[in-house]
């Protein structure tokens, strides 16, 4: 959460880019909406395992997972977007990027996702990711032509 307050005061304040600043809240809110309701119509029950942590709701697809992949993943887009430098952008994006995988290992770790609702996850979060750039894209586009 950090990193997205920071990446929004940066884009907002400094670089002055509202619509960059404006998707973090977009992305992140329409990734839980679509993640309820996968949840909702697959109705799918968690591992009947040993849990680390004790959990309810359904399993499918891995919230934490299609999360972390829209906000690391948007957050490399938009350092790659809005940051000086190669070097920096290469590694705030390599770090970014460690995160997403590690937050997928550690649901399947403590028991509570099946390891295809983990992929589901990222699978679907990666699906609105990319809906949420190409929009943005879609209103640079259209702000350069006026």
């Amino acid at each position: 959460m950090f990193v997205g307050i920071l990446t929004m005061l940066y884009t907002g304040m400094r670089r002055k880019h509202f619509w960059d600043t404006v998707l973090v809240p977009i992305a992140l809110m329409g990734g839980i909406i679509l993640n309820e309701t996968l949840k909702y119509a697959f109705h799918r029950q968690r591992p009947g395992l040993q849990r680390l942590v004790e959990v309810s709701g359904f399993s499918f697809p891995s919230g934490h997972s299609m999360i972390s992949f829209i906000f690391y993943g948007l957050m490399v887009y938009l350092v790659w977007v809005n940051f000086p430098g190669k070097i920096l952008k290469l590694a705030v994006s390599a770090l970014l990027i460690c995160v997403i995988p590690a937050v997928g290992i550690s649901r399947i770790y403590l028991g509570v996702h099946y390891p295809s609702d983990v992929l589901a996850g990222f699978s679907a979060g990666g699906f609105w990711l990319v809906a949420c750039i190409l929009g943005l894209r879609g209103i640079r586009y259209y702000k350069a032509d006026q």
